[in-house]
């Protein structure tokens, strides 16, 4: 994007408190922004890493190692979530419509998780390890609901209870992007002020036990990253955005990254990434924006990124189906447990590229296929009455 673009989106109409109007930049809805596309698939690899963990390939020093690497993996969901509220609202049509809204994203992640269930149902039925699902627990998976009920959260492709929380950011999408183009930049602020202070409350009643069961598969608890990623696309897009630059904000999310294991295992570890993932993914639109230097855009990263929600959904599947020939948490040495995760990286990976091109993209255009307007009918002249 060219710097000329830039000072475009500075020069939207302004009211007469100097803040800019709630209207969209009509460059700001249209401009690509490919570096939020090879960051999706840094955070898919966090979880790959560790999954790859837990399930127990690495042993001794290895095994410590990839821990102290891919042990806070899981807020690579957390980074999803708030990337999600970023590129929704970024992309979102003037005039759109909610059903319209709601069709676009069914196409984008339904037929991708009907597959993957598909497939966790095949490997429940085969292989000895997994657990079978019961007629209710496989429909609210079906139906991406199981993650609204803690004891069903990881039911068949354990990790689509993430997209049972994505579903929810949907629905209340279309509301969240009213209120956020009625409240202005000072507004949007606030609201993002409150997410914040809504984490830090629910971060404490989850580490002190307040509910029954935990929070970090609940979709309401996540909703606020949600938020965040929505507020501040929208303050990017009002030229209000204030953040520091793509290194900067890169430093401070890994810095949060490693702090993780210092807190308690659940929901308490958003709270120490989500300054730093909520700095990032705005510094690395803006360097889109701006032309400025940014390695996640380079065509390799961007076509990663592209794979990255098929890779999510298919990389726990081929682990889950290894321990039938690997056993459960094997310890291999270092290199017998290197060639095994590169081997199962690349089934992985070469799935998702299956899944992509024959699934994903196809399906996406045939459910967002335009139809044709019916034919008007013929103009019928008027008949003569019986007696004319």
């Amino acid at each position: 994007m060219t710097t000329a673009t830039t000072r475009t989106l500075r020069t939207t109409p302004q009211s007469r408190d100097g803040e800019t109007t709630a209207r969209d930049s009509p460059h700001a809805a249209n401009a690509s922004l490919p570096s939020l596309t090879g960051l999706r698939w840094v955070a898919a690899l966090l979880v790959f890493g560790l999954h790859v963990s837990n399930f127990g390939y690495f042993g001794g020093t290895g095994g410590r190692i990839a821990f102290w690497g891919f042990g806070a993996g899981a807020t690579g969901v957390s980074f999803f979530f708030i990337l999600s509220g970023f590129v929704l609202t970024w992309s979102a049509r003037p005039h759109d419509r909610a059903p319209a809204f709601w069709r676009r994203r069914i196409a984008r992640i339904y037929p991708v998780h009907l597959v993957t269930v598909a497939l966790a149902f095949l490997l429940a039925i085969t292989l000895e390890r997994n657990a079978q699902p019961t007629p209710k627990q496989a429909m609210a998976n079906v139906l991406l609901l199981h993650s609204w009920w803690r004891p069903w959260w990881q039911t068949l492709n354990p990790v689509s209870w993430s997209l049972a929380c994505e579903a929810f950011f949907y629905a209340s999408f279309p509301l969240l992007l009213l209120l956020l183009r009625r409240l202005g930049a000072r507004g949007s602020a606030a609201l993002g002020g409150l997410a914040l202070v809504a984490m830090a409350v629910l971060s404490r009643a989850d580490a002190h036990h307040w509910w029954t069961y935990a929070l970090y598969s609940f979709p309401a608890a996540r909703l606020p990253e949600f938020v965040l990623g929505a507020v501040s696309a929208r303050l990017v897009q009002l030229g209000r955005w204030r953040g520091p630059g793509l290194e900067a904000s890169l430093a401070l999310a890994i810095i949060g990254y490693f702090l993780v294991p210092q807190v308690p295992l659940g929901y308490s570890a958003t709270m120490c990434t989500i300054i730093g993932f909520t700095l990032l993914i705005p510094a690395a639109a803006n360097a889109d924006l701006q032309g400025l230097p940014s390695i996640w855009r380079s065509r390799r990263m961007v076509r990663l990124g592209e794979l990255s929600f098929a890779f999510y959904m298919v990389h726990l599947l081929v682990l889950r189906a290894g321990t039938h020939l690997l056993g459960v948490k094997p310890h291999f040495g270092a290199l017998t447990a290197s060639i095994v995760t590169a081997t199962v990286f690349a089934l992985a990976l070469g799935l998702s590229w299956v899944l992509y091109e024959a699934v994903e993209c196809p399906a996406r255009r045939l459910l967002l296929r335009r139809r044709r307007p019916a034919p008007a009918p013929a103009r019928q002249e008027p008949q003569p009455a019986a007696n004319d």
